[in-house]
């Protein structure tokens, strides 16, 4: 057991020592919470459990405290203090640290790995932007706060798969197909501007596309049809859309399991599910439409699933695809959102419970909007085409690395101020450059150890280990395991990149304040020992974080 779960359990003992012995009364224990003090001279490890406990036991705080501390042995405590009103405060032996210590190195690459968890597999769908233009960086927050919590999710042992929905059925990819036609047939003098297609995309890339098609065949299309020739621009420019979305997720170490694409939901699926709910009272038919029957769900209307016209709404292809997604045998359902989708969660809830699932195993996450920012002034379009600026156009001016950890640094639902100049810089106040350089300074103390024939021992004198910034480290690298469980379980990728750059931060204080070459060999080793377990934990982290670990800088 790790230390944690041995003081636990001492706690929860102690407890019910008290209630079998009359001092409490009986009462159900509060869950306890053991957090690490900000400052050494607090302790190794604290709980304010007394506190908690207080109503169920009708007792002050500080009465509890004394009652649990006078109850709690271990020869891996060093002694326990009570705090304000009534904090309980453990201070654990040193070897009880070292040993902690050197249960990390035994672990080596595996150090940040749980064990897979006995569970059914989630799912998490982001991005699923339509295949209508490039990403823009609103896509490219989700995209890296979205394979974050998968890669934090898989380091905790959970089985996750990543999904991406292809948008490529509907109006959208239709508006698509005829502003391509417009493009084509302007280029080749046939058409004007003042008639391009009201519901049109104007980016400079339907033009880029428009000309491909010129280039590679010509003028071939013109005798054909209108219909004919944009249901051949429909598949030609979704194809180009697609690679070139998929190149840029590439580029950005945002890799999925699974492209879904919703033309597979039509007609079968999306149909069977209408049929479904119809059959068990949850769709109507009214004024030629069929209505779903949300407000038996939570929702504030009904909503309509299937038009008069027999067309489905986007909704309908909602209800199908989220019913297949648990029909998959997907235990929990994640679905990242841009926040302008607030509304809709209630909707698809509703549909959820509707299909006859629980909606709870259906959550919904919301991305804030992101402001960039340039020389302290809000940047809004793209240099090149006057529009939004795309991921493409960040990851060319900043890099991946730091895109991604600016982007994952704060929780999703919060905005998001994405500082150019600060990202660009190679200082110490970007975060991702000095996490980075953490790592690449603990490559140079191998390299420099490598040539002077150092190397850790299989059993290094860890002991040795005593400045109080060496303790520190340690006690860092001892709750990495931790964060990482709880960042999975809280969806909180950014709980990793704040952990990545407090560890950083750790080691950074003990390189400058313990030398560890030049040294006598046992301190240097046992020194070394340190800085390959750091070294382990920051590439991993920057691994779940999707950012690289450079060896030099």
């Amino acid at each position: 057991m790790e230390i944690k779960d041995i003081l636990t359990k001492a706690i929860e003992e102690a407890a019910l020592s008290a209630i079998r012995d009359g001092v409490f009364p009986e009462a159900e224990l509060p869950n306890i919470v053991l957090e690490v003090p900000p400052k050494k001279e607090l302790g190794d490890f604290a709980t304010n459990i007394a506190m908690q406990s207080a109503k169920a036991f009708h007792k002050n705080p500080r009465l509890i405290a004394q009652e649990l501390t006078r109850r709690i042995q271990g020869d891996w405590l060093e002694r326990i203090e009570i705090a304000g009103p009534g904090f309980i405060n453990f201070y654990l032996k040193s070897n009880v640290i070292y040993d902690g210590l050197a249960a990390l190195m035994k672990k080596g690459e595996a150090f940040g790995q749980l064990p897979a968890k006995d569970m059914k597999p989630v799912q998490v769908e982001y991005v699923s932007a339509n295949p209508t233009g490039p990403l823009h960086v609103g896509h490219g927050r989700g995209a890296a706060a979205g394979s974050a919590l998968v890669n934090v999710m898989r380091a905790a042992g959970y089985p996750v798969t990543s999904e991406y929905y292809i948008n490529d059925a509907g109006n959208q990819i239709n508006n698509l197909a005829r502003s391509v036609n417009h493009r084509y047939l302007e280029l080749l003098g046939r058409a004007e501007e003042k008639d391009f297609p009201e519901n049109g995309y104007h980016g400079a890339d339907i033009i880029d596309t428009a000309q491909r098609i010129i280039k590679k065949d010509g003028d071939k299309y013109l005798d054909m049809s209108e219909d004919e020739r944009m249901g051949i621009f429909k598949e030609l420019a979704l194809k180009e859309k697609l690679a070139a979305l998929k190149e840029d997720l590439e580029a950005f170490n945002c890799r999925f399991d699974v492209w879904y694409s919703e033309r597979t939901l039509h007609p079968d699926k999306v149909q069977d599910a209408c049929k479904f709910l119809q059959e068990n009272g949850n769709i109507y038919e009214k004024d030629g439409a069929l209505w779903l029957k949300s407000t038996a769900y939570g929702d504030d209307k009904d909503r309509v699933v299937i038009r008069d016209s027999g067309e489905p709404t986007y909704l309908a292809a909602d209800i199908a695809y989220h019913r297949d997604k648990f029909d998959r045998g997907f235990g929990k359902v994640i679905n990242i959102w841009g926040a302008d989708h607030h509304g809709y969660i209630c909707r698809v809830k509703a549909a959820v419970k509707a299909l006859g699932y629980n909606p709870d195993d259906l959550d919904v996450l919301l991305l804030q909007m992101v402001r960039l920012l340039r020389g302290g002034e809000l940047v809004k379009l793209s240099k090149r085409t006057g529009q939004t600026v795309t991921l493409a156009e960040l990851i060319e001016e900043v890099g991946t690395d730091a895109a991604r950890y600016f982007f994952i640094m704060r929780s999703m639902d919060s905005q998001l101020d994405f500082d150019l100049d600060l990202a660009k810089s190679r200082s110490n106040e970007n975060p991702v450059y000095y996490i980075q350089y953490a790592h690449a300074r603990i490559c140079s103390i191998f390299r420099q150890a490598a040539e002077n024939n150092l190397q850790v021992g299989e059993v290094p004198e860890l002991s040795l280990l005593t400045d109080d910034t060496e303790i520190a480290l340690i006690n860092k690298l001892q709750k990495y395991e931790e964060e990482i469980e709880r960042a999975a379980a809280e969806y909180a990728p950014q709980r990793i990149a704040r952990y990545a750059y407090e560890l950083a931060g750790c080691f950074h204080s003990f390189y400058n304040q313990c030398r560890i070459l030049g040294v006598e060999d046992k301190l240097a080793e046992a020194r070394l020992a340190l800085v390959t377990v750091t070294a382990q934990a920051i590439r991993h982290a920057l691994g779940i974080l999707g950012v690289s670990a450079p060896e030099r800088m």
